[in-house]
């Protein structure tokens, strides 16, 4: 899957293990890099369905349209389709099977 970060400071962050380190902790660092490499291996987003430990979902509320995938709790990996239009099902919901691009949103806590 393409993996988009329009976001320069987020960027540089998640492209350099150092300043990911410094900025997340040696921890968090890691699951955050694993998370990003399980993303970019996927063909689809579908893919992330069947990695338990990633638990991959779509959030709701006034996040509808986003998605995320566990960190150290309690943060988490927040992303979008990068898709114009939005891969759908006939029923409205997001087709993860047509889902090859994503865009990285950031890394926070969604509860808080």
């Amino acid at each position: 899957m393409d993996i988009i970060i329009l976001d320069r400071k987020l960027r540089k962050i998640c492209n350099q293990q150092s300043k990911l380190v410094k900025k997340y902790g040696s921890r968090q660092a890691k699951l955050i890099r694993r998370r990003l490499d399980e993303l970019s291996a996927a063909e689809t987003l579908i893919t992330m369905r069947y990695l338990p430990q990633a638990r991959c979902h779509e959030l709701t509320g006034n996040r509808a349209g986003q998605l995320s995938v566990d960190l150290v709790h309690p943060e988490r990996l927040i992303f979008i389709p990068a898709h114009n239009p939005v891969p759908s099902k006939p029923d409205g919901g997001l087709d993860w099977s047509r889902v090859t691009k994503i865009e990285i949103l950031g890394i926070e806590d969604t509860h808080g």
